[in-house]
Order: structure tokens, then C-alpha cells, then sequence
């Protein structure tokens, strides 16, 4: 790779194998950057939408130059310069300059190139030199010393879902946090539960509004055993795992490095560099991890959407916080927005966990090439399931209200309300009183009054005892 400049048009004219390009002499991209953005004008989203992954590109690119010069291949003036420009990437400097689509051909090495000539013209600099002046520190034979993108690639793509899995639990446990609150608010308050969308037995809104919280939980779990996976490294396997053009302590020396660097102490290198070069597994079952908290996630919002229908001929059992105007012809409409948008996102997640499934069984023999979309949609199934758990806790759970008075009159109009009391006064009984009550409308616990099965204490008695509540004022009388 040559460089000159031209004053007049103040660009420069960089050199590869395909020949010369011409190479605006402000950039610190260079010509591989360059025919990359030419080449893959495909989704428009740059890598430079990704600070994240861009952070940690400039990691591992710090933790290489660190440990080749602790091994003695690089001088020490040409590391230090290379880590003073990796440490001003990581601090958010010079994003502007990763121009290369997130889908592209070649597994990623447009991006490895990338970083490489951007590290490398920052480092120019520190060391006194001109941008592109490459027989002072080369992108290529300095700052991807030991490395090939094959490593480099998925070793800062685990990195950065690493920090973005950080991110969406924090988002998810806010979001349960706030179904916990909630559900505490809603203890006293008694409804029917369902099955099938019919009465089944009744219970409380704070019940139901728990079980949302620990179904959240559970996915949380599931995500933090998901980011432990993501630690196992083939940093220094190069090509295709076989260390080739790498000394022989590299490997470890940058692992060491790099755990310094990122302060995450869980980072180990694989036990076969050239299976973990193949494989993508992990990816596989880190995008099905987040399908499953989508798909819980959506299956939720159905719920609430369901349970506010109305106000008039729907449920109504709770009220969402009105956000916006609902319809351009529908005066006073109000839609519950929060919970579709949420819905929306959870189908995109589903869709590139297709999208990563597919990528994953596509790759042959030594190398996965189609890491970069599946980078793409991680990242973006990621980065819009944190949003829409934070404006789902904050737009819409922690200002839902219940409509206390409907929902006692309905369990106590409900025949759902017998199963809760057949164990006291018999199967045939209440049998018998279900279908009286659907004939004539009546209450069940009228009913069973009439006919002398209970008093109301026992009725009052055998609810609280389901519901656990040290209150002795009866579920269904007014007020409770």
C-alpha cells in the first residue's frame, strides 16, 4: 500500500492489489475502507452506528499491538502510538470514519480493514507522521500484526454483545422491577382469572401483574448464563485456527491483555482454535435466548392490550396511560401504542433469528462468512429489545391503573366463581348452581347463600385462603 498527495484536490492516492484509488486526504480510512463503501451500498446502516462494536474493535487492537510489543515483534514507540490511537477510538473519537456497511462479503474483513488503516493513520500522527504515510507504521504489517480478521472479527463481535447484553438486562430488570411494583399495588384487588379467553377461577391483579414480573426473571436468568459463552475467545488462531503467522505466546499474551483492557476477567481462550473459528454456535443460541424474551415479552403486551380493550366493549380490567391521539377519524380514540410497538419488535427479533440460523448452518468447512449479518441483527435485535423494555416500564407499566370497581362486580357475577368453592359444598352442588346462575343471572354466591351451602364468612374464608391475604374484609364486599 502507497501514498501520495495532491494539493490541489487535496485528496490521496492509496495503492492495493486491484491498483490505485483515490483517497479524500482528510480520511483516516484508507483504500480498502474505501472499495468496501463501494462496494456494499446495501442497508445504509454504517459500522459507525455501532460504537460499541467499534470500541471493541479498538480493544483487540490494543491488546495485539500490547502484547506483540511484550514479545518483542513490534518497537515499542510504533505499539505505543497504535494504543494511544486505539485508546482515543474507545473514547468515541474518529467513529465518523468507519464507513463500511454492516452487510458486506469477505466475513468481515472490510470491517477488520477498517479499523486497521483508521488505528493506523491515528497512530501516524501521534508519532509526528502524515496521514497515509505508510512506511512508518503500516495498517497491515503493524497494526494487524498476528491477527487475521477471522479472529479479530468474532473476538470483538463477543465483546460488543457482550457490553449490549449488559445494556438489556438492566432494561429488563427495570421493566420487572416495575411489574413488581405494580403487582404489589394491585395485591388487594380481586378478578376473574382465564383460560382460553372464558371465566375460569378467580384471582388478583396483583397475581397476574407477578407473574409478569417472573416470567421477566426468568429470561434474565437465562441471558446472564447466555453472556458467559460469549467469553471463550479464538483471538490468535489467525486464519482458520491453526495460529499460523502468530508467535507462539501470542495467543495468550493478548487474552491477558485484552482482560486488562475490558475488565472482563471471565475471558478465556477456546480449547481448539480452529473449531472455535468454524463454529458459530454461540451466536445461534444467544439469538434464541432473545427470541425467547421476545416472544414472552410480546405475549405480555398481548395481555395488556387485551385486558385495557374497550373501555366500553372490551375487557377493561385496567386502563393504559393514554400517549397519543388514536385515530385521524375516530374522535376521543386511544390506542395502547406502547405495547405495539413492543409487539413489533419482538417480531423482528423472531425474523433475525431466522435470519441467524440460516447464516449459521451457511457457513462451510473452515469459516463462518456470513458473521456479518449475523452481527447486524444481534445488534439490532439487542439494542430495540433495550428501548422497548424501557418504554414499556416507563410509558406505559408504571402508569396502568385497575378498574377496581368492575372487576369485583364481575367475580362476583361470574360462574368462574364456583370452582373456587365446589371443594366446600361438592362437585354435583356446584354443578348444579353454575348452571342455575347461567339460566337466571344470578350470582354464584347468592346462590349458594339461598340454599343455605355456606354463610357468607365461609365464602369469604375459602377466597382469602386462595389468595393468601391476612385481611379479614371480604373480597367481593365494597371497598376491598
Amino acid at each position: 500500500m502507497t501514498e501520495t498527495t495532491s494539493p490541489i484536490t487535496a485528496s490521496r492516492i492509496e495503492h492495493d492489489l486491484l491498483g490505485n484509488f483515490e483517497i479524500p486526504a482528510s480520511a483516516y480510512y484508507g483504500v480498502h475502507a474505501a472499495r468496501a463503501a463501494d462496494n456494499f451500498p446495501i442497508s445504509g446502516t454504517l459500522l459507525r452506528s455501532h460504537p460499541i462494536f467499534i470500541s471493541a474493535l479498538a480493544a483487540v487492537k490494543q491488546a495485539a499491538a500490547l502484547a506483540n510489543r511484550d514479545l518483542g515483534l513490534i518497537s515499542a514507540d510504533k505499539a505505543d502510538a497504535i494504543v494511544k490511537a486505539c485508546q482515543d477510538v474507545r473514547a468515541g473519537q474518529l467513529h465518523d470514519q468507519f464507513i463500511v456497511d454492516m452487510i458486506q462479503g469477505g466475513a468481515g474483513t472490510s470491517t477488520n480493514m477498517n479499523a486497521n488503516e483508521v488505528i493506523a493513520n491515528r497512530a501516524l500522527e501521534h508519532l509526528g507522521h502524515e496521514r497515509g504515510q505508510y512506511t512508518h507504521l503500516h495498517p497491515l504489517q503493524d497494526v494487524n500484526l498476528g491477527q487475521s480478521t477471522n479472529d479479530v472479527y468474532p473476538t470483538a463481535l463477543k465483546l460488543a454483545l457482550d457490553d449490549h447484553l449488559r445494556n438489556l438486562l438492566d432494561s429488563l430488570a427495570h421493566l420487572r422491577r416495575t411489574f413488581e411494583t405494580k403487582a404489589m399495588e394491585f395485591d388487594d384487588v380481586i378478578k376473574m382469572g382465564r383460560t382460553q379467553l372464558q371465566d375460569a377461577v378467580p384471582m388478583t391483579l396483583g397475581q397476574e401483574f407477578s407473574a409478569f414480573a417472573v416470567t421477566l426473571e426468568e429470561d434474565e436468568t437465562r441471558l446472564r448464563e447466555g453472556r458467559l459463552l460469549l467469553h471463550e475467545l479464538n483471538l490468535g488462531g489467525t486464519a482458520i485456527g491453526t495460529e499460523l503467522n502468530a508467535h507462539p505466546a501470542y495467543r495468550i499474551r493478548a487474552i491477558e491483555t485484552l482482560r486488562q483492557i475490558t475488565g472482563v476477567e471471565t475471558l478465556v481462550s477456546a480449547a481448539n482454535l480452529v473449531e472455535a473459528t468454524s463454529d458459530v454456535g454461540v451466536f445461534v443460541q444467544l439469538s434464541g435466548i432473545l427470541k425467547r424474551v421476545a416472544v414472552k415479552l410480546s405475549k405480555t403486551c398481548n395481555d395488556l392490550r387485551l385486558l385495557s380493550s374497550g373501555p366500553r366493549a372490551g375487557f377493561n380490567e385496567i386502563n393504559l396511560p393514554a400517549r397519543q391521539a388514536g385515530s385521524s377519524i375516530m374522535p376521543g380514540k386511544v390506542n395502547p401504542v406502547i405495547p405495539e410497538a413492543v409487539n413489533q419488535v419482538a417480531f423482528e427479533v423472531i425474523g433475525n433469528d431466522v435470519t441467524i440460523t440460516l447464516a449459521a448452518e451457511g457457513g462451510q468447512l473452515q469459516l463462518n462468512a456470513f458473521e456479518p449479518i449475523i452481527a447486524r441483527s444481534l445488534f439490532n435485535s439487542l439494542d430495540h429489545l433495550t428501548a422497548a423494555s424501557t418504554i414499556l416500564a416507563d410509558k406505559c407499566v408504571t402508569g396502568i391503573t385497575a378498574n377496581r370497581e368492575l372487576l369485583r362486580t364481575r367475580v362476583a357475577e361470574s360462574i368462574g366463581l364456583i370452582t373456587a368453592l365446589s371443594p366446600a359444598i361438592g362437585y354435583e352442588n356446584a354443578t348444579l348452581i353454575a348452571q342455575e346462575a347461567l339460566l337466571t343471572g344470578q350470582g354464584v354466591s347468592d346462590l349458594v347463600l339461598s340454599r343455605g351451602l355456606l354463610t357468607q364468612q365461609q365464602i369469604d374464608g375459602l377466597l382469602l385462603k386462595i389468595f393468601q391475604r391476612t385481611t379479614t374484609e371480604s373480597p367481593l364486599a365494597a371497598g376491598a
